[in-house]
């Protein structure tokens, strides 16, 4: 609690991640939560040591027990006009936006953020591991992601988005190699020295 004007306010604190940076198709998924004060969960952890089965169930929690929640999208043409950082960054901030309360702090997974609103934020690298609402928020992004990268795969099922959900797997690149890029993948990926090999 802080006081403004002899007024008691609560300071709500929000955890921001993303998911999908480093995929070759699909968007950036980002989101941002605030629990109650003091509130905890033994099973909330980074959403990249949970398996899927898991993270599936702590939506059910983290959206219930979660004072505010929300979820922002950049798109694979976003990413590329503006570049995958400020993609991310820009979904984060679309996910502030959808929280029905503002926070007077958040808590940012990574080293890089832009402001947002003037309130001040912290970056913490491995953030996602260390502090629960970073790790909601890892969770969040990460399933809402995968649910809308299967969606898609509908579309182009040679790609195998329904189990690579985009990534860079050897089998993801010999499908690009083969089939060439659909309108969900990065076109500015191929920047990226480590992935030349798919256009050679």
């Amino acid at each position: 609690m802080i006081q403004i004007m002899g007024i008691d306010r609560e300071v709500y604190t929000a955890g921001c991640d993303e998911a999908g940076r480093g995929c070759l198709a699909g968007p950036v998924y980002a989101a941002a939560v605030i629990f109650p004060e003091g509130y905890h969960h033994a099973e909330i952890t980074d959403s990249k040591k949970l398996t899927a089965n898991k993270r599936e169930r702590l939506v059910h929690d983290i959206e219930r027990d979660a004072l505010a929640w929300g979820i922002g999208v950049a798109d694979a043409e976003e990413i590329d006009r503006i570049n995958v950082l400020q993609a991310s960054i820009t979904a984060m901030h679309r996910a502030l936006d959808a929280l029905k309360l503002q926070p007077g702090f958040i808590m940012v997974d990574g080293n890089r953020f832009r402001g947002y609103r003037d309130i001040p934020h912290t970056c913490y690298i491995g953030g996602d591991a260390l502090h629960l609402p970073i790790s909601a928020a890892s969770i969040l992004a990460k399933v809402y992601r995968d649910h809308y990268m299967e969606k898609i795969s509908a579309e182009y099922p040679s790609y195998g988005w329904i189990s690579n959900k985009g990534y860079p797997t050897p089998a993801h690149i010999r499908a690009v190699r083969s089939l060439g890029l659909t309108p969900y993948h990065r076109k500015t990926f191929r920047t990226d020295h480590q992935l030349s090999m798919i256009f050679e």
